[in-house]
């Protein structure tokens, strides 16, 4: 079991595959899950990934099998973001490609724009850059959290999260996923979020980013994302069918073959010039 002592209060769990030819250089994908999940999210697209690529899957600090956090844990992206630092430098890598899905996302933008000399590129699916603005929406899931647990709560917004076409087998996978998530890490986690806006950063984000949503995201429409993502300088933005929030677990084919054609294009483009 791959474990990390990051800091005193953090042993950080963490996946690594990497299936390329060993003789032969290759670079490092850092894969962010979001709220509530780990690195065991990621199964969809590690196929796409790890056959040229060496891929990092952290759980981020007190989600997944990482160590859990008290509720009042003193959260802050940039804690995160030393986090993951500290582990990449524990693993030997300099440089490498980003990505994060929902407010994985939020944390791999302000990542870019802390450390533009680490970050290659930036993919990020589905995130939000201020959290004011579902302020409402947070603290109706800390009552629910707290009254009904977890598990109840992974139930109540899954519909939201993965849309009307995902598999009720693949819904329940989910559920139970999340669900399994300390609920002293989520209540505290979540109690942060809407202080969260990084929209300065976006303009300090100097390596190229795909940013992914969906058409009918129910929680952010395209003009809102085309909004924030068209501030990032050397930005596209990337629409996909359907109606889930959560695009990086819907559609994970698409997203990664995206993903990897936008690394490769990036690539060429570098030597191009």
């Amino acid at each position: 079991m791959p474990v990390a002592r990051i800091t005193p209060d953090l042993e950080m769990y963490y996946e690594v595959d990497d299936f390329a030819d060993p003789w032969r250089p290759h670079e490092t994908v850092l894969l962010l899950h979001g709220n509530a999940e780990s690195s065991a999210v990621w199964y969809g697209w590690v196929p796409h990934l790890a056959h040229a690529y060496h891929i990092v899957r952290p759980d981020m600090r007190g989600f997944g099998a990482s160590t859990p956090m008290p509720r009042d844990y003193p959260w802050s992206l940039d804690r995160i973001i030393d986090d993951y630092t500290t582990l990449l430098d524990q693993l030997g890598v300099e440089r490498f490609h980003l990505v994060g899905a929902k407010v994985g996302g939020t944390i791999a933008l302000r990542f870019a724009a802390r450390h533009p000399a680490r970050v290659t590129t930036l993919t990020v699916l589905s995130s939000p850059v201020r959290g004011k603005n579902a302020a409402a929406r947070y603290l109706s899931w800390l009552e629910h959290l707290e009254k009904h647990g977890m598990e109840s709560w992974a139930r109540m917004t899954m519909s939201g999260r993965l849309g009307s076409m995902f598999p009720p087998e693949g819904v329940e996978w989910w559920v139970k996923l999340i669900g399994r998530t300390p609920l002293s890490t989520q209540l505290g986690f979540i109690s942060a979020v809407p202080g969260v806006d990084i929209s300065p950063d976006l303009g300090n984000i100097k390596c190229p980013a795909l940013v992914v949503t969906t058409e009918q995201n129910p929680l952010y429409s395209v003009d809102t994302v085309r909004e924030w993502q068209s501030r990032i300088p050397r930005s596209e933005l990337l629409v996909l069918p359907g109606d889930s929030y959560h695009v990086a677990a819907t559609a994970p084919d698409r997203c990664a073959q995206a993903t990897v054609e936008f690394i490769g294009r990036c690539a060429r483009a570098a030597v191009e010039r």
